[in-house]
């Protein structure tokens, strides 16, 4: 016995086909507001140089004894990225305890830190670069504050996260004990959140690395440095060899990253 087919409803088919027409409409609105009279008319050729020498990369660049090459913008641009994630993961720690709901009774305190935590968050690591150059120079030092002090606002609040979903069953009966806060706070949250703390500072180190890359296309060191300036020369080129150099240590970083995390979670 074969049961029969069944039709979808009438008002089911009518929203789909409302949902449809809007979409198509949204396309046809967003298609007929571009300007495609400024595509200039050696936009083929020029897109043919980028793409030939993006292809043809100069491995020359790799590495000059005598000057500034490849390797040692990466290195430098790896160095922002290292220590930018040493300094927010240390200093985000007590706003990560101040934003956690389980660690006060207080709602206003727990309240403040998470206000703290969403303000720092708020300004782009790329607008407080800007800030940290005209403060105290061009250069990697404007880049590794930048990235400490962005970092703090995302670090803490995943950190704040893990102390509030940590097991409370150590705590209380260290607390039960007799045992002081700073006490349980060494014995009993601190060994429960370490792991996930050093993933998190991990998982945050990935993202600096790429957004060490592009602070130093505005003066905050790395690679970026160079990067712009081939793009201003229209090096396209040695552009393609910083790019696959980018590429290269962002996948081999990631690759180690998700294995130690995947060892410590």
């Amino acid at each position: 016995m074969t049961n029969p087919s069944v039709k979808p409803p009438q008002r089911f088919r009518m929203r789909f086909w409302l949902v449809a027409i809007f979409i198509l409409a949204l396309y046809i609105w967003s298609f007929t507001g571009i300007q495609f009279t400024g595509i200039k008319e050696t936009a083929g050729t020029i897109s043919k140089s980028i793409l030939t020498g993006l292809t043809h990369p100069d491995w020359s660049y790799v590495y000059i004894p005598e000057g500034e090459d490849l390797l040692r913008g990466l290195l430098d641009t790896l160095a922002i990225s290292v220590l930018g994630t040493f300094i927010s993961a240390v200093l985000c720690v007590p706003f990560a305890f101040w934003a956690a709901n389980n660690m006060s009774r207080f709602r206003a305190v727990t309240g403040s830190g998470k206000f703290v935590l969403s303000l720092i968050r708020t300004f782009p690591e790329i607008v407080m670069a800007i800030l940290f150059i005209k403060a105290v120079g061009p250069g990697p030092y404007a880049g590794v504050l930048a990235l400490g002090l962005h970092s703090i606002g995302m670090l803490g609040k995943l950190f704040s996260e893990a102390v509030e979903n940590m097991d409370l069953g150590p705590t209380e009966a260290l607390t039960a004990c007799g045992a002081n806060r700073l006490q349980v706070l060494w014995f009993a949250v601190i060994p429960q959140v370490l792991p996930e703390f050093f993933s998190f500072s991990l998982y945050r180190f990935e993202i600096n690395v790429r957004s060490a890359a592009i602070l130093g296309m505005i003066g905050a060191g790395g690679i970026g440095t160079p990067l712009i300036f081939a793009l201003e020369a229209r090096a396209w080129n040695r552009v393609g060899i910083i790019l696959l150099g980018i590429i290269v240590m962002v996948t081999i970083i990631d690759f180690i990253s998700t294995s130690i995390r995947k060892r410590l979670v």
